[in-house]
Order: structure tokens, then C-alpha cells, then sequence
């Protein structure tokens, strides 16, 4: 059994997982009903138990009724929920000593591997981080300093592009094509009034978009 003061979660696992600890999810895809309300179980007694317990979610789940009624359950429990643009990899974070994470993150029944140790798991802590403070409570609606114009699906393309990450990784993310990826980049590239997207990455920084 894991035990301490944190436990970040990517997946609703069943009881008999170790996962009775301090609770923060991290999920990139709706699960089916039987886990969501085995989740919600498992979220009640890690509360009982003093945990602190977050979650963040992709934004696009918040429109399906069954997840947003899990996502206010959750709420209502004392979980802090937050939705994000982007979710790039499902993980469970425990205590920053234990990282539980998909062998094959395109297969969520392919299994999961167990990292321990604080130095290789604070790697993973870090996407769950920015994850965490690029989201937004669930149920409030944050008001953007500039872009008010950019859709989330561009605000979470300039962030993805600002970061480094390539086109591939971008595109899947957020769960288009390469094509229309590069429509995206252009909309974005014309409202910033940049002709590369170097310098749109440069320039959304400064109007603070990244933030």
C-alpha cells in the first residue's frame, strides 16, 4: 500500500490496486462508468483519510454529460478538479517517490510500470505541474490576459509549440490532423501578426498567453 501526503492519478483503478493514498489526477480520456464511480469511492476514503486529492482533465470531457456529472460528484467531495487544454500523458504521482505510468500510452490495456525514486519521478512531476497551473477550476470560466479572440484549442497549440514540442506530438494532443494542425498555427500566427511561428511563440510569451 502507497502512503503519504500526495498521490497524483491518471487512471481510475479498481479496489484492489494500491492506490490507497494521497490523490491528484492527472487524465487524458473518459473511463467507463463501473470506474468512475469506483473512483469516486476511492476519492471519498483517501479524503477521509486527510488526503489532498486533485485531478485535471482535458477540457473537451467537461462537454460530455456522464463526466461532468462525475467531475461535480467529485467537487462535491472535496477533490480539487481542474480542466486543461491539454492532458499529454496519463500518470499516478505518489509523494513524489512513485510514478505509476502506461507501458503504451496509445493503449490503456497494455498495462503500467512502477518508477520509484524521487529524482527520476520528479521528471514526471513537472508536466503534471504545468498541466495544473495552465488549467482552470472546473465549473469557473478564467478571464485570459489578451487572446480573448484565440479559441482553447489555439491557445493550447501556441503553449504546445512555445514548449518545444513537435508538430506530431502537437497534432495528437490535441487530437487532429497534421493539416489541420497547420490551420490552427496559421489563425494564430495572423491574429499574433507574425509570419513564423518562432516568432508567434516569442511574441505570446511577452502578451503574457503563456502564462
Amino acid at each position: 500500500m502507497w502512503s503519504g501526503q500526495r498521490f497524483d492519478q491518471a487512471h481510475l483503478l479498481p479496489d484492489r490496486s494500491p492506490a490507497e493514498a494521497r490523490s491528484k489526477p492527472c487524465r487524458t480520456g473518459p473511463e467507463p462508468s463501473e470506474f468512475l464511480e469506483q473512483g469516486l469511492a476511492r476519492d471519498r476514503r483517501l479524503l477521509e483519510s486527510g488526503a489532498q486529492v486533485r485531478a485535471v482533465y482535458q477540457q473537451r470531457f467537461a462537454v460530455v454529460p456522464a463526466l461532468a456529472e462525475f467531475f461535480r460528484r467529485q467537487t462535491e467531495l472535496g477533490v480539487e478538479v481542474r480542466l486543461a487544454p491539454v492532458v499529454p500523458l496519463n500518470m499516478i504521482l505518489s509523494d513524489r517517490r512513485f510514478a505509476l505510468l502506461p507501458i503504451d500510452p496509445d493503449n490503456h490495456e497494455a498495462g503500467a510500470v512502477l518508477a520509484r525514486g524521487s529524482a527520476l519521478v520528479r521528471s514526471y512531476l513537472a508536466p503534471y505541474e504545468y498541466c495544473w497551473h495552465t488549467s482552470s477550476t472546473f465549473g469557473h470560466v478564467e478571464q485570459r490576459r489578451g487572446g480573448e479572440r484565440l479559441t482553447e484549442q489555439q491557445h493550447a497549440a501556441i503553449r504546445m509549440l512555445a514548449a518545444g514540442m513537435k508538430d506530431e506530438k502537437i497534432a495528437r494532443s490535441l487530437g487532429v490532423s497534421l493539416r489541420t494542425l497547420g490551420r490552427v498555427m496559421s489563425e494564430v500566427m495572423q491574429e499574433l501578426g507574425t509570419t513564423s511561428r518562432f516568432e508567434a511563440g516569442v511574441r505570446a510569451a511577452k502578451l503574457g498567453w503563456l502564462d
